[in-house]
């Protein structure tokens, strides 16, 4: 098994959750984070005060998937977060040992699905 984390821009984010539900997924979670990269930051303005924003809101998809799932939902992310700009975000792919379903007790995939 592998854990897939994807920080995406918010905007995308309909976008891949309907992919992912046509390709079966409907288990994964979603946080909101906030982070900075090589996407600088911006001045904001507030009641004609600037300041500046140095981190830029992003939203974390974490799922836990077979290995055979890999690639394709890899690919899935990649084809619907891209926009070709600076700050469209990173994928990481995480092994994970181990996984038990708390209620039932159930480990290995099946405690996943």
């Amino acid at each position: 098994m592998k854990k897939i984390e994807a920080i995406v821009r918010p905007d995308v984010f309909p976008t891949i959750r309907q992919a992912l539900a046509l390709h079966g997924i409907d288990g994964f979670s979603v946080s909101e984070v906030a982070g900075i990269g090589k996407q600088e930051g911006r001045t904001g303005l507030f009641r004609g005060n600037k300041y500046e924003m140095e981190f830029h809101t992003k939203l974390k998809i974490e799922m836990v998937v077979d290995d055979s799932e890999v690639a394709a939902l890899t690919d899935l992310i990649l084809e619907t977060a891209s926009t070709g700009k600076v700050g469209d975000g990173k994928i990481f792919i995480i092994p994970v040992e181990e996984a038990i379903r708390i209620r039932t007790k159930e480990t290995g995939a099946i405690a996943v699905h």
